[in-house]
C-alpha cells in the first residue's frame, strides 16, 4: 500500500493576515519607543553621575576664563559632581564654540562664552555649525559696557567734542579695537554709521597693544571693554568719552552713554552659558536652575563688580528670545557697516 503524501500549501497573506503582521510590527516598535524613552528619562533623572566640563573659548587668564572658572566652582557644588574648565581657545572662539555644538547633547559639556558668539556667526559665512541650531542657549549672566578712549592730553571731553573733531579732520579719525570682528570693531563701525564722519579701523591683537598705542599717540581714539580700560582710566592715563551701553556703567560714574547724543546707539559685550543643541529639556533646565542660584553667590557677584560687569540674568526661553534678536542685530550691522571677517 502505498504511503500517504502529506502537502503543505503557504496561502497568501491576505487582508486579515497583513492586518496581524501590521499590528505586531506597531506593537514592536511601540516597544522599542517605550524602552528607549525609559532609558533616557533613567539618564536624566541620574543626572549629573559624573563630571562635567566647561568649555571657556578663550586663553587661560583673559575675563572669560575668570568668569568661567567662577561660575564653575559654583554650579560644581550645587550639581555635586566637578565642573572642569577646558581652554579651547583659537579663531575668535570658533574652537570652542565649535567644539560644543559637535557635543555629545547630554549636558556633560556647556560653555561659556561673550557675546562673540553671535558676532562670529554674522560674520563668517562657513561656520562647520550652525549657531541657532546647533547650540542650546541657557542662560545670560553678566554684561559690560565698551569704552571709547582718547588720549588725555586731547582737547575732548565728550562725544560731541569728538564728533566735531572728526569733521574738521580730512582724513576722519582713526580708531583702534582689540581686533577685526570684536565687539569693539562693531561698535566703531556703529559709531561711524550714526555720527556720520570718516573713522579708519586699526585692528591690534588685543585690548593691551592697542591701548598702548593710544597712550603712544599712535591713535585718534579706541574702543575696548570697560574691564580692560579702568585701571588705565583710573590712573588718569587714559580719557574715557562715552561708554555704549544705553545708560551710564556704574563702574564708570559721571561718563554719558553714547545713545546720549545719538539716541539709540546700544552696544556691550555680554556673557552667557550654553549647551549643545538637542541636550534635553529637563537637563537644560537643572542647568538653567543651578546657573541661577551659582549667579546670586557673593563669590559671583565680587567677580562680576571686580570685573565691571553687571549681573544681569536671564535663563531659559528669555535668553533663546535674546540672543536671537542680538544675531539678528549684528547680522544687520556686518551687513550695512560692509565689515569682512578677514579685515
Amino acid at each position: 500500500m502505498a504511503a500517504a503524501t502529506t502537502m503543505t500549501m503557504t496561502l497568501p497573506a491576505g487582508p486579515p493576515r497583513r492586518a496581524a503582521m501590521v499590528a505586531a510590527t506597531v506593537t514592536a516598535l511601540s516597544g522599542m519607543v517605550v524602552a528607549g524613552q525609559a532609558i533616557a528619562q533613567s539618564a536624566t533623572a541620574a543626572y549629573p553621575s559624573r563630571a562635567l566640563r566647561m568649555i571657556a573659548p578663550f586663553p587661560p587668564g583673559g575675563g572669560t576664563d575668570q568668569l568661567a572658572r567662577t561660575f564653575a566652582a559654583q554650579i560644581a557644588e550645587g550639581l555635586g559632581q566637578p565642573v572642569t574648565v577646558e581652554n579651547r581657545a583659537g579663531a575668535g572662539g570658533n574652537l570652542g564654540a565649535e567644539a560644543t555644538a559637535k557635543a555629545t547633547p547630554d549636558g556633560y559639556t556647556i560653555m561659556l562664552t561673550s557675546n562673540s558668539l553671535v558676532i562670529n556667526a554674522a560674520l563668517y559665512q562657513k561656520l562647520t555649525y550652525n549657531v541657532r541650531t546647533d547650540i542650546a542657549p541657557l542662560a545670560l549672566v553678566a554684561s559690560a559696557p565698551l569704552v571709547v578712549l582718547v588720549h588725555p592730553s586731547l582737547p575732548m571731553k565728550n562725544m560731541k567734542d569728538l564728533v566735531a573733531w572728526g569733521k574738521r579732520s580730512k582724513g576722519g579719525l582713526n580708531f583702534g579695537t582689540n581686533g577685526a570682528g570684536t565687539s569693539g570693531h562693531l561698535s566703531g563701525e556703529l559709531l561711524r554709521l550714526s555720527a556720520g564722519i570718516g573713522m579708519t579701523h586699526i585692528p591690534y591683537k588685543g585690548a593691551v597693544p592697542m591701548m598702548t598705542a593710544l597712550m603712544g599717540g599712535d591713535l585718534d581714539m579706541g574702543i575696548t571693554t570697560a574691564p580692560s580700560a579702568l585701571p588705565l582710566v583710573r590712573a588718569g592715563r587714559l580719557r574715557a568719552l562715552a561708554v555704549t551701553t544705553p545708560n551710564p556703567a556704574k563702574t564708570l560714574p559721571g561718563i554719558d552713554p553714547i545713545a546720549a547724543t545719538f539716541p539709540g546707539y546700544s552696544m556691550d559685550i555680554w556673557y552667557g552659558i550654553f549647551a549643545p543643541g538637542g541636550t534635553p529639556a529637563p537637563i537644560q533646565e537643572r542647568l538653567v536652575a543651578e546657573v541661577r542660584k551659582s549667579h546670586g553667590s557673593s563669590s559671583v557677584r565680587a567677580a562680576l563688580e571686580r570685573d565691571g560687569a553687571d549681573p544681569v540674568f536671564l535663563g531659559g526661553s528669555e535668553f533663546v528670545q535674546f540672543f536671537n534678536r542680538d544675531l539678528d542685530k549684528y547680522v544687520k550691522l556686518v551687513k550695512q557697516a560692509g565689515v569682512k571677517a578677514e579685515q
